[in-house]
């Protein structure tokens, strides 16, 4: 059982579930359980979390995802591949990381260090 305030699980937006399987299965390698057609959820390494065909992304700006790539111009070019859209890049202190929209519109980064 997790502990008090531990972060458990993250729900995603997910109005296009097919389209979201296959962009996050083919890009980042994360699997999958259906729960009926308007829910899945996924596993990341041990990190786990789902997509909800009811949620809609409201606006811009609001929670932001970020994923580790050891090699983000590697994983900038699968994930441009897989048909999403980059919004945009960054450098700071300590690394740089590019920020892009997924099946559903919501905006998820990906950093790397250095």
């Amino acid at each position: 059982m997790p502990a008090d305030g531990y972060l458990d699980y993250i729900e995603l937006p997910g109005s296009d579930i097919p389209a979201t399987k296959r962009f996050y299965g083919a890009v980042f390698g994360w699997t999958f359980t259906d729960y009926g057609p308007d829910y899945v959820a996924f596993d990341s390494a041990g990190r786990s979390g789902g997509f909800n065909a009811a949620r809609r992304v409201v606006k811009e700006g609001g929670p932001l995802i970020v994923l580790f790539a050891a090699d983000l111009d590697s994983m900038e070019e699968k994930v441009r591949a897989a048909g999403a859209e980059i919004i945009s890049r960054e450098e700071f202190s300590g690394g740089r990381r590019f920020h892009f929209r997924d099946p559903n519109g919501n905006e998820i980064a990906v950093w790397t260090t250095g």
